[in-house]
């Protein structure tokens, strides 16, 4: 993008290396396999614990790699960059383990991070239900203490690392009449009495991100499965939203720079009405937009990761950025799909499967309505 990047270090550079050389060599050869199965194959979960390349901001007692958010960008830009779909080390690495390593006790974290940093233990985050998308308020699904047990039943979808996930956390309602003081985390360990997977969702793109339906029918567990205090709940999901909603804006980011080359590669080889498609005017201005958009987009996100570095990066910002990262991506996806012709409309070229795989961005991790919301709070 001929953009000089100060936030980065030599590490994260040298890191940089080591998740692009895994990423090409182990994953994109089976991107097909997995788009058939719908999940990633636990094997390559274990060579990515092996390589270093899970849960690389927690502490190396736990078995992590010591780092920053800066070593988790670079692993969410090298995915992005190659336009691989599937693989879910982000809400598995950067979302889900920090909620337990920021307010599960010390016994909680020996017990399960180790195993997450090794790919044995894959993880998965439950809080979407039926009925109730973007409002956490109003989840349905209990957890009622019976000496010392809860007895979690409800059901919850589009529940991402869902058929793969070893344990989960689930968003309850430990006193259903207090709203948002009545939620809390509980982790439910899958092989469980009571707790079932349901069907693999079908979606439009992201076809190996293993996505499912998980329903809980009185499944107990002990009441030290609960993670923090009771009725903090939502409090600690607010905590982690920045940098989730951060992470989706740093893919789309690194998405928009490399479908920009992929279309700029494509339009000055094929030729139309005696020229190439680049030779036409409203070629080259529609690319100009993008360009102009994508550094606009660069800026903004790398602005906003070093803030986050420094611990400053606000619930405002982060959306904002996911807001602007997103739907940008969005409009130039659909502008670049156009300048493909028919190719574009070909899985086998990467801007079609760019621009099915990428418009859930606007969607998960809170829908751009909700991002407007958000920033129109402090207007």
């Amino acid at each position: 993008m001929d953009i000089s990047r100060t936030v980065f270090r030599d590490d994260h550079e040298i890191f940089r290396s080591s998740a692009r050389k895994f990423l090409e060599r182990e994953c994109l050869p089976r991107q097909s396999e997995w788009d058939d199965a719908g999940k990633v194959d636990r094997e390559t979960w274990l060579k990515a614990g092996r390589e270093g390349l899970l849960c690389v901001t927690l502490p190396t007692e736990y078995g992590g790699g010591g780092g920053d958010f800066g070593h988790a960008t670079v692993m969410a830009e090298e995915i992005a960059r190659i336009g691989l779909s599937g693989p879910g080390f982000a809400v598995h690495s950067d979302i889900i383990a920090p909620y337990i390593a920021r307010v599960g006790n010390e016994k909680q974290k020996q017990k399960w991070l180790p195993g997450a940093c090794t790919g044995e233990i894959i993880l998965a985050i439950a809080m979407t239900e039926p009925g109730t998308g973007s409002d956490l308020k109003a989840i349905r699904t209990t957890a009622v203490r019976d000496g010392d047990e809860y007895v979690i039943n409800g059901s919850k979808t589009f529940i991402s690392n869902g058929l793969n996930a070893d344990i989960v956390i689930v968003v309850c309602k430990t006193d259903p009449k207090a709203g948002s003081k009545g939620v809390s985390l509980i982790v439910v360990e899958t092989n469980r009495p009571g707790f079932r997977r349901g069907r693999k969702l079908k979606k439009i793109g992201q076809y190996a991100q293993d996505t499912a339906e998980l329903f809980f029918d009185d499944v107990r567990v002990p009441a030290s499965n609960l993670l923090g205090e009771e009725g903090k709940g939502f409090g600690y999901l607010m905590g982690e939203l920045p940098q989730g909603r951060l992470s989706i804006a740093v893919s789309a980011a690194a998405r928009l720079e490399a479908a920009l080359e992929q279309t700029l590669e494509y339009v000055k080889g094929r030729k139309a009405f005696n020229q190439t498609v680049w030779d036409f005017q409203n070629t080259k201005f529609k690319l100009a937009d993008i360009k102009a958009q994508a550094v606009a987009v660069r800026l903004m996100i790398d602005h906003y990761l070093a803030e986050h570095m420094r611990r400053r990066l606000t619930l405002e910002e982060s959306a904002i950025a996911k807001l602007f990262a997103t739907e940008t991506l969005g409009k130039a996806l659909d502008e670049m799909v156009q300048l493909h012709g028919g190719y574009g409309y070909m899985l086998e070229y990467p801007i079609a499967r760019s621009f099915v795989d990428m418009r859930v961005s606007r969607i998960y991790g809170g829908t751009s309505e909700v991002m407007r919301d958000l920033i129109s709070r402090k207007l």
